[in-house]
């Protein structure tokens, strides 16, 4: 039952997030190509590989939830099979062949790359970690959480200001997803800790301090993926 529920809330996550994503790059790039199908595909594509390797992998007996929430939930419902089915019959039903097949091509080929390009970035950096004498930092797990946290700035920051919301709901938005996000990220580096032996009771400081790497890291990343978009919209 709690696996349903972690499912659950993922996948309303997931969603939310695919709407903003492929509505925004529909107003960006316009709708005469699905781009915004094609885009959510992709990324989530490439995290489902990148995530399989850092949570799967890893065996954290702890995280059975944890990982259900994110790679059941969450990358499910962001990324859509069935419209993408739906626009490329639209595009051979109005005629438009050339587009439907590289629609196809371009989805199928370009989601096969992008997982295994994840699968092997994942197994450069997941599990990586630094043993010294009062604990563990596990560097690994935090390059994966800096870069989804790069990736929901850059993101946010792009394509927010495009969806028809007022600015009161896309700050809220942005606060809710950071929050969020730090908090669930740290979480599971304590939960890599807590597995690997490393008890609240007996070091403090090594768990303290991978949670407050982390929290850094990822808010590094958020500003420097803000900083690129605001650089970026000024020469687009």
């Amino acid at each position: 039952m709690n696996q349903l529920f972690a499912v659950a809330l993922g996948g309303s996550f997931g969603a939310v997030l695919r709407f903003l994503v492929s509505t925004g790059i529909y107003h960006w790039l316009g709708r005469g190509f699905p781009y915004g199908t094609l885009a959510v595909n992709i990324i989530g594509s490439f995290l489902l590989g990148l995530l399989t390797e850092a949570l799967v992998l890893n065996r954290i007996a702890f995280a059975l939830d944890y990982r259900a929430a994110i790679l059941v939930g969450f990358i499910g419902a962001f990324t859509t099979f069935s419209t993408f089915s739906l626009e490329t019959v639209y595009l051979l039903e109005q005629g438009q062949f050339s587009k439907a097949a590289l629609n196809i091509v371009v989805s199928v080929a370009a989601c096969l790359l992008v997982i295994w390009l994840g699968l092997l970035c994942g197994k450069a950096v997941a599990g990586k970690a630094i043993v010294w004498p009062e604990g563990l930092f596990p560097y690994g797990i935090i390059i994966v959480n800096a870069f989804g946290a790069l990736l929901i700035s850059v993101l946010s920051s792009l394509l927010l200001p495009k969806v028809s919301l007022a600015i009161e709901q896309q700050l809220a938005l942005v606060i809710i997803m950071g929050f969020a996000y730090l908090g669930l990220s740290g979480l599971y580096v304590l939960l890599y800790l807590l597995e690997h032996g490393y008890s609240y009771a007996m070091y403090q400081r090594s768990l303290l301090a991978g949670f407050a790497a982390n929290t850094f890291a990822c808010l590094s990343v958020m500003w420097l993926g803000w900083l690129a978009v605001k650089q970026f919209n000024k020469f687009w």
